[in-house]
């Protein structure tokens, strides 16, 4: 198939390349555009209390609406306000009423805690739904703007926080860390392509076909997206586009390194392409299906976050497959041996020393090579033990110094922690609820170990629905407010109902802790299943029953090593309370998948080699002899892309980052370089059991291979 298909592309490279013209046109003149959300109830289904919360709310009390932002006041000397201070606050916030901001529908100052060091305002905007619509982030914008000019010559300075605030700090901060990672991406590749080929046109090869590709990629995201209702975060756009050049950049480089060596070979370019296509193409495809395969199983994800996740990656990974079987031999086969200008390295066969000094050690003592590589895995992934997830995805998405962070943080002088984000409990009631009930319920939530204050009860129009809200002690993101919420709230909120009654807590910590409950939920699904289906891909494509298994543990043990080197990192040398929930999950498809990958090159080399008739031992000494530059290319290429996510500014993308970039560093350099084939090395034909796919086919070609001693 893949033989056909070289020739097809090599033979028509102008209809190949116009072929792909009208696929850009098309999907971007039919896309619709890309949305993300921050609203992290939207990632939810519905059963979880949460949910069930914010749908009694919102038909219960369709006109209340907890304030979409927070002004926050203190004086510039730290000291506490005097009354000419929440005299001055009273006036600006009666100036910014006045100046009618749009979609600002109210400002209401709220007296000073008794600390008074600082005060605060309530600001209402206009309510939206649509994730594309940005009327309370402009309404942030004007209300900055406004408030510093209300504040210049007073004693006074002041920020905006709140869920608005965050939301346009957070949009703000992908936005520049897209374009920072874009930049960095982009800067690395030309950078390392230009040091492996020397080759400014090599370089230039993979930044054009994937700048090209990557409107497909977002068009038909998008399409995507809309036909299913998926809900797309704002950390997906900088995840989307390092996968689209990294993968994309690892399938060319896979593919030039075949064509290098088959020119080398003596065959003329566009039978070295052909040939080269032919090779690598089922190895490639194999792993590109692991990867898309892993990143499907997000599907069956209860989080719509991951749910959209998947198939966005897949589609990404699925695109950059195509154009690296089809548009980049097209393009190379116009250019033939031009496309090394002005190098003249191609021409000649490379020593390798250190990869043939490292394959030969590996043949003549493959055990120790397998124990020191393994040990290495294990003694990292001792670290992920202590592994703790924190839920803040909100903060976690933007800078430390954005003012919503640093205004969440002013709060706590004086007021508790979670009154940027109460939590909601609402009680229900078949008929009208009444004085004493309500005052009884009251006060059995006051005394919840946890909870800071609790709001007169606001009841709906027929009086059947009461709603109080929760201020807790600790910010709503942290681990405390989470264990507050899932433990002693909602056992009271539940159990002190009045008879006949029914109570749901609602709210960003009873999101988070819904969020809990369906991570633990995929990990027991998604996890599982993506494991059964790459090992499916693997007894396929090397039609054996045993080596699906070794290569398996192996990236087990590469994802535990991940884990418990992001661990040491963020958690123990750092000092972070702990890493974001989603990481794992993300991290394990990442390190299974890319894993899996670059395993599959490793090994599918290694039985090529065994089938020109050699040993287990030699063939695998040969396989990290030629393959061990391409994966180590690869894998620095690709880690390289992941770590320039470290840049974006914020800890969400800095965590993903450092995680994704050293695992798929252990996955080439420690799984695929040396566990992978140290392990069939020692198992030896057995590893091809039942298939023999290691069974000689036809003669050795001692033109094309260098003979390797390993005793």
């Amino acid at each position: 198939m893949f033989a056909r298909l070289g020739s097809l592309v090599v033979r028509h490279p102008w209809r190949t390349i116009g072929a792909w013209v009208v696929i850009i046109i098309g999907v971007v003149a039919t896309a619709p555009a890309l949305n993300s959300t921050t609203d992290q109830s939207a990632f939810l289904p519905s059963h979880y209390e949460s949910i069930q919360a914010a749908k009694l709310q919102e038909k219960a009390f369709p006109n209340a609406a907890a304030p979409a932002a927070i002004v926050v006041f203190e004086r510039s000397d730290g000291a506490p306000l005097t009354a000419a201070d929440a005299a001055t606050v009273e006036s600006v916030t009666g100036q910014l009423n006045q100046a009618k901001l749009k979609d600002v529908t109210g400002i209401q100052a709220v007296p000073p805690p008794d600390n008074r060091l600082i005060q605060i305002a309530a600001v209402q905007m206009t309510k939206v739904t649509n994730p594309s619509d940005t009327r309370q982030s402009d309404a942030v914008k004007a209300l900055r703007t406004a408030l510093q000019d209300k504040v210049d010559g007073t004693d006074l300075k002041a920020g905006v926080t709140g869920s608005a605030a965050q939301a346009l700090d957070a949009q703000e901060s992908s936005t520049k860390g897209l374009a920072i990672v874009g930049i960095a991406t982009v800067a690395l590749i030309l950078v390392l392509l230009l040091v492996i080929f020397r080759s400014p046109v090599i370089a230039l090869l993979p930044v054009v076909v994937i700048g090209a590709i990557s409107s497909v990629v977002n068009g038909l995201i998008a399409m995507v997206s809309k036909a299913f209702d998926l809900k797309i975060d704002p950390s997906v756009s900088p995840i989307l586009l390092v996968v689209l050049f990294g993968v994309g950049t690892d399938y060319i480089l896979f593919l030039m390194f075949r064509y290098r060596e088959r020119l080398r070979a003596g065959e003329d370019p566009k039978t070295a392409m052909i040939n080269a296509v032919t090779r690598v193409g089922e190895a490639i495809t194999s792993a590109a299906g692991a990867v898309i395969i892993a990143f499907m199983a997000l599907t069956l994800s209860t989080l719509g976050l991951f749910r959209s996740l998947g198939p966005a990656l897949a589609i990404a990974v699925a695109v950059a497959l195509l154009a690296g079987l089809t548009l980049v031999p097209a393009i190379v086969s116009l250019l033939g041996t031009k496309v090394f200008w002005p190098s003249k390295a191609w021409r000649v066969e490379p020593k390798g020393a250190s990869f043939a000094r490292l394959g030969r050690g590996l043949g003549r003592r493959p055990a120790v090579f397998a124990a020191a590589s393994g040990g290495l895995l294990i003694v990292l992934g001792v670290f992920a033990i202590g592994f703790n997830p924190t839920f803040d995805l909100t903060s976690g998405s933007t800078s430390d110094t954005s003012e919503s962070t640093t205004y969440s943080k002013e709060l706590l002088k004086g007021l508790p922690a979670g009154v940027t984000q109460p939590s909601d409990v609402l009680l229900q009631s078949p008929n009208p609820l009444n004085k004493t009930q309500l005052d009884t319920y009251r006060t059995e939530l006051t005394r919840v170990d946890g909870v800071g204050e609790v709001s007169e009860p606001t009841l709906s129009q027929d009086k059947s629905v009461a709603h109080f809200q929760v201020t807790l002690k600790t910010a709503p993101e942290s681990d405390q407010a989470i264990e507050t919420v899932r433990g002693p709230l909602r056992t009271a909120v539940h159990e002190a109902a009045p008879p006949g009654t029914t109570a749901v807590v609602g709210g960003l910590t009873s999101v988070f802790v819904d969020f809990q409950d369906a991570m633990n939920h995929d990990y027991k699904v998604v996890f599982p299943l993506a494991a059964v289906l790459i090992m499916i891909v693997l007894a396929l494509l090397l039609r054996s029953l045993v080596a699906p298994w070794y290569l398996m543990a192996s990236v087990f043990l590469g994802f535990g090593a991940t884990l418990g080197a992001t661990v040491m990192v963020f958690q123990h040398l750092r000092g972070e309370s702990g890493l974001i929930f989603t990481l794992p999950v993300i991290m394990y498809l990442f390190v299974v998948a890319l894993g899996t990958d670059y395993n599959i090159l490793m090994v599918a080399r290694l039985r090529e080699e065994a089938r020109e008739g050699r040993d287990p031992r030699e063939a695998a000494a040969l396989a990290l002899h030629h393959t061990g530059p391409t994966i180590a290319a690869a894998g620095v290429i690709l880690a390289g892309t992941f770590a320039s996510m470290m840049l974006a500014g914020n800890s969400t993308l800095a965590q993903m980052g450092f995680a994704i970039s050293v695992g798929i560093a252990i996955a080439a350099f420690v799984m695929a370089m040396f566990f992978t084939p140290a392990l069939t090395a020692l198992i030896g034909h057995r590893a091809w059991w039942p298939g023999h796919g290691d069974a000689q086919q036809k003669p050795q070609h001692t033109e094309d291979r260098e003979p390797v001693r390993i005793s």
